[in-house]
């Protein structure tokens, strides 16, 4: 294993100095020094367009992606490579089906077959489908393990059934679908399977002619490869009677104003240049792959699996979210006692360089079911090591034995909510301006990111109370990752004051929120609007460390904020 991670040059690096933990290889695995040759390799010695160039430059290129689909098709165990379609992802592998097989295949009254545990890409590409053509969408419930009830499938299975589409693994909950079944059932009713591969790929083989599955999508940046690059397999026969997803160079057999005719299997999906390195490194990505051996990559993750869930069950107060007999490694979890947002535990972990995902993870009706908003999320690759969980696990104990300290804490400082007259903050300077000046100064004798963290985390810790009744659906700011509310009013004996009380459940953003109120709160309404907080956030380095997502969100606030203030100044 030693000898494994070495090969992977990111992970030799620091976070905020300390060695790197990489647990989240379900949104993009690291790519070994392999791959980035290959990449790099071509672009310094054979980088040209392909296809159509005489040029010996432009022939190497042309065998060099060619050569990466055939490397695919035995991959995959195709029976030719022109059934393997080079995409930039599952998503545009997903889509084109839904595109172009449903818009020659569905009709009013067909039907469409997804389950509860599936990834958006997998989702709303059909509702698409599904709108376009009058065709319905009917859902595979799941078990409280995280496992599809297969009773309920087969009884959703009908006459009209044109499809199935179901991932092969969840990347929420880790479950391992049985698609062989799934397939087979379908089949027997008359309907198509699309699977959606992303998350197996990069941990076990996958042999779409003995599943007998329509089409397989995956992505690169799943298996070790680049991002951008992704592949559709599909049934010669299904795709020769599939009308193209787009139009343009290279998918023409000839053109005129009048009717064009298209290239053959595979250049008919293939319109203009493609990722053509992104090609050669996905090539790079299999040939290392199976110098391993994807037999031994999955019993030394299903190893690491069991260490991961004995671990977190010893943390008080962590819940396991999906508990499936058949498990790919991936553990997601919530902390419910006490209870902590799982931007918070991300947040942390990430001081103490562990790197892990939280949020809906593109899976929103799961976590609907789940009965929660975000999980926390572990996923593991081959290089990741024992040591990697007893650093994550342990990083979560010292986050649960911190917050059952503060709970107690406030538990022993319960004063009675203020009244209206006190709830909400004045003004703590003259102006926005002066007020974003004092929060620079302070944050310059901050000199690092764990530091102007800790200040902001104390800063939510200060945050004025916000009374329950004000926690309302009117006042929810939507966009954020976390839960958010704003409530807002003129100052009493003002006519364009703004005040505003604001709370959330994750702690980083409570800290943001007092940043705001010392900005804004008990300003005046023109003088909101005129200032820019995003601006002064980028000078004080918050757009450096906050993930996209809380940047919208605090984006989300912000705009709630001035438009409240837009209708007093108005």
């Amino acid at each position: 294993m030693e000898e494994i991670s070495a090969q992977f040059p990111i992970l030799q690096t620091r976070a905020h100095g300390r060695p790197l933990v990489y647990l989240d290889s379900a949104a993009s695995t690291q790519q070994p020094e392999a791959v980035i040759r290959a990449v790099s390799d071509y672009h310094r010695h054979h980088h040209a367009n392909i296809h159509r160039g005489v040029y010996q430059l432009s022939q190497t290129a042309t065998h060099l992606y060619e050569d990466a689909r055939a490397r695919v098709a035995g991959f995959l165990g195709a029976a030719e490579p022109a059934e393997c379609i080079f995409t930039s992802g599952t998503t545009a592998a997903i889509n084109l089906v839904a595109s172009a097989w449903g818009r020659a295949s569905l009709a009013p009254g067909d039907e469409i077959i997804l389950s509860v545990l599936e990834h958006h890409s997998n989702i709303v590409p059909w509702q698409l489908a599904a709108e376009a053509s009058g065709a319905r969408i009917k859902v595979i419930p799941i078990n409280d393990a995280g496992e599809l009830d297969l009773d309920a499938y087969r009884a959703l299975l009908s006459p009209r059934t044109r499809i199935v589409a179901i991932n092969h693994v969840s990347n929420a909950l880790g479950t391992i679908n049985p698609v062989r079944e799934i397939i087979a059932e379908a089949h027997a009713a008359g309907a198509l399977v699309l699977i959606d591969g992303a998350q197996w790929v990069a941990h076990g083989p996958v042999d779409v002619q003995a599943l007998d599955a329509d089409f397989y999508a995956f992505s690169g940046h799943k298996l070790y490869g680049p991002t951008g690059i992704g592949v559709l397999y599909g049934k010669r026969r299904l795709l020769e009677t599939m009308p193209p997803y787009q139009g343009g160079g290279d998918m023409i057999e000839r053109v005129t104003f009048a009717r064009t005719t298209y290239a053959p299997l595979p250049n008919k999906f293939e319109a203009g240049t493609p990722h053509i390195s992104g090609a050669v490194g996905l090539a790079a990505a299999i040939d290392w792959i199976e110098t391993i051996g994807l037999e031994r990559i999955g019993a030394h993750e299903q190893s690491l699996l069991r260490h991961t869930t004995g671990r977190l069950a010893e943390i008080p107060g962590l819940e396991l979210k999906g508990t499936a007999r058949e498990k790919s490694a991936v553990v997601s979890w919530v902390m419910v006692d006490p209870p902590i947002a799982t931007l918070d535990v991300a947040t942390q972990l990430d001081l103490a360089g562990v790197c892990i995902r939280t949020g809906h993870h593109c899976c929103q009706p799961l976590m609907d079911r789940l009965g929660v908003s975000s999980t926390a999320r572990a996923s593991m690759g081959v290089y990741n090591r024992k040591e990697d969980i007893d650093r994550l696990a342990d990083g979560l104990a010292e986050i649960t034995s911190a917050a059952l300290k503060r709970s107690r804490a406030s538990v022993a400082h319960i004063v009675p909510e203020p009244t209206p007259d006190v709830l909400y903050p004045a003004a703590v300077a003259q102006s926005p301006e002066a007020a974003a000046e004092e929060i620079v100064e302070l944050f310059a004798f901050l000199p690092d990111w764990p530091m102007r963290h800790q200040h902001i985390i104390d800063l939510g810790d200060q945050l004025p109370v916000m009374p329950a009744s004000l926690k309302s659906a009117a006042n929810a700011v939507s966009g954020c990752q976390s839960t958010v509310h704003i409530a807002a009013r003129l100052k009493p004996g003002t006519d364009d004051v703004i005040e505003f009380l604001a709370d959330s459940d994750a702690n980083i953003v409570r800290g943001l929120i007092a940043l705001l109120q010392q900005l804004y709160s008990g300003q005046p309404a023109r003088a909101i609007l005129d200032f820019d907080a995003e601006a002064l956030f980028a000078r004080i380095g918050l757009d450096e460390n906050l993930s996209m997502t809380r940047r919208n969100g605090l984006a989300s606030m912000i705009q709630r904020l001035k438009q409240l203030a837009q209708q007093s100044a108005g």
